[in-house]
């Protein structure tokens, strides 16, 4: 698992200027999500070309929050990337970035019936839960997936974002839904990427500017707490 510490300097001017350090201290916990972001084959098996196998250490977290959401009264969705282009037109900017081998090798594996495009084995996914397909590396972005519509089903306001790469489908889909109006939310041991600098300029730059970094105990424990006060004020 990734070695990280944010930066003391950055929770001094995150408090600073919102005069505390978290700006998730409590859930409204039924109108949660876990967002689970790409945890397929493809971005962890090591024979895939896109592999972070340090993905694979953070399974036992995610697993532990999807069953604090649930618990809790909120929702799972469990997000799964399919070839992000249609034809070589749909989006051309990203497919120049691959070698003609390598964009035919990522447009194969994430397919509907490749083993890349399937989600990790060991993940806890339950029928009661939420699957979205989405073709670009944010969630939200437009055309990308139907995510707001199941969100807005559900009644959500937060969204507590997991997955992989820290730094490139999770972060975007964290900033985006930030720009949506939900309260944004990235868990520091519950994401995973290729190396630990990459790691830290991600979480460091998504807290000081977009929302905020927790580890999986701090959510767990904040949701917990969070829904027994609910439960209380529910019953007064």
């Amino acid at each position: 698992m990734h070695d990280f510490e944010m930066p003391t300097d950055y929770v001094e001017r995150v408090t600073a200027r919102q005069g505390r350090p978290h700006t998730c201290e409590s859930f409204e916990t039924r109108k949660t999500a876990l967002v689970v972001v790409d945890m397929q084959n493809y971005f962890m098996h090591e024979s895939q070309q896109a592999a972070c196998p340090i993905a694979q250490e953070v399974v036992p977290n995610v697993n532990r929050l999807a069953e604090a959401v649930r618990k809790s009264g909120g929702i799972v969705v469990w997000i799964q990337n399919l070839s992000p282009w249609e034809s070589e037109e749909s989006w051309s900017v990203a497919r120049e970035r691959y070698t003609e081998d390598k964009a035919k090798q990522r447009w194969e594996s994430m397919q509907k019936d490749a083993f890349g495009f399937e989600l990790w084995p060991e993940l806890d996914v339950r029928d009661e839960d939420q699957r979205v397909i989405k073709r670009r590396y944010s969630a939200f972005i437009q055309g990308s997936s139907n995510i707001e519509n199941v969100l807005q089903d559900h009644n959500v306001d937060t969204c507590i974002v997991a997955g992989v790469a820290t730094n490139v489908c999770c972060e975007s889909t964290a900033r985006d839904a930030m720009m949506l109006n939900y309260r944004s939310l990235m868990v520091s041991d519950g994401c995973a990427t290729s190396t630990d600098r990459e790691h830290l300029a991600s979480l460091g730059n998504f807290y000081l500017n977009f929302g905020d970094v927790q580890s999986t105990d701090e959510v767990i424990a904040r949701l917990e707490a969070s829904a027994r006060r609910n439960t209380e004020d529910a019953a007064q």
